[in-house]
């Protein structure tokens, strides 16, 4: 499958600042390790997508760069502040979604927001209602604010906490699995929020398990696996890196083959052609391989890796030599 590199959300420029930092960051749950030695870097005015497969320590790391959860181990920067001492400091400058919202089911979606918006110390009080109704709008919930929160669909639930989360203007926002029951329309409107929010020069931390929307809405990547971070940075830099190959049409496949096996150049069929490996060679040397064998060469196009193909690699290989991580024991989501 060949799939797009490109990054939709591309400005403003990523400074160099960083919005948070873990330094040997681990968690122990009894005898459970669900994190384990995180080094983690989330670049002032990035789109960070945190990867990783159910208990791999993704929830878990977020709450404890939040202050909801104390670390075992560890050093913690957020915006600029060590936690906890700073927490007091620089949480009103967050929003976040973690772990699906929470609100009082017999309030209706707007009474929950003004609520919500009351306690929000950067929020003037003469602003509350309008920062309420802009924020129902945001989130395609303006026609249901009146409805009681106990009536609202799953997708409905995530809206309204996505909404609470952008309350006021933030420095970072975090969001634990945004789209999580939301429509394909809910969807869109989730990733056009984080392209605004980005655009506004906000940083944004996303988990998600949709690997086609981290690849849609992200400029960096963070994989968890085990507990323990195998790979992160910019995700362009991550996937040129992950290998590329060389995707040649010819309807002598076999020929071809032949051809840049004596070359000591790895290909195997595909479709209508075959994917050329250029690990160790060039898309020049593969077609003049080719022209000299007398193949006939309709189309040659470069693959790049995808996310999903470079997720599955940095993941599978120790899923294959483990049946159940260490993570996966913990109780409910908390290693998520």
């Amino acid at each position: 499958m060949t799939t797009s590199t490109s990054v939709p959300v591309t400005s403003p420029v990523v400074s160099t600042a960083v919005a948070a930092r873990t330094r040997g960051l681990r968690k122990v749950y009894g005898h459970t390790v669900a994190v384990d030695r995180v080094d983690l870097e989330l670049p002032e005015g990035a789109v960070l997508g945190m990867l990783g497969p159910n208990g791999s320590g993704k929830t878990t790391t977020i709450r404890m760069l939040l202050g909801l959860v104390r670390p075992t181990q560890g050093e913690i920067e957020l915006l600029g502040r060590p936690l906890p001492d700073g927490a007091e400091h620089v949480l009103p400058h967050v929003g976040a979604l973690v772990e699906g919202p929470g609100f009082h089911p017999f309030m209706s979606g707007r009474e929950n927001l003004l609520r919500c918006a009351a306690f929000e110390p950067l929020l003037p009080t003469g602003s509350v209602k309008t920062a309420v109704e802009d924020a129902l709008e945001r989130v395609g919930l303006a026609a249901a604010a009146h409805r009681r929160y106990r009536g609202y669909s799953l997708g409905m639930k995530q809206r309204l906490g996505l909404a609470a989360a952008l309350l006021v203007q933030r420095k970072l926002i975090v969001l634990d699995e945004p789209t999580n029951g939301l429509d394909p329309a809910g969807t869109r409107e989730v990733r056009k929020v984080i392209a605004d929010l980005h655009a506004a020069g906000t940083t944004v931390m996303v988990s998600s398990h949709l690997l086609s929307e981290v690849e849609a809405t992200c400029t960096h990547v963070c994989v968890l696996h085990r507990g323990t971070v195998v790979a992160q940075g910019e995700l362009s830099d991550l996937l040129q890196a992950g290998g590329s190959a060389l995707q040649v049409i010819t309807p002598e496949v076999e020929l071809a083959l032949t051809a840049l096996r004596q070359a000591r150049i790895s290909a195997r069929p595909l479709g209508e052609g075959l994917r050329v490996e250029l690990t160790g060679t060039s898309a020049p040397a593969v077609v003049e391989t080719l022209v000299h064998a007398g193949v006939p060469v309709h189309e040659a196009t470069r693959w790049k890796t995808g996310l999903e193909e470079l997720f599955a690699r940095l993941t599978e290989a120790e899923e294959s030599e483990h049946s159940l991580s260490a993570v996966d024991t913990l109780d409910g989501g908390a290693s998520r």
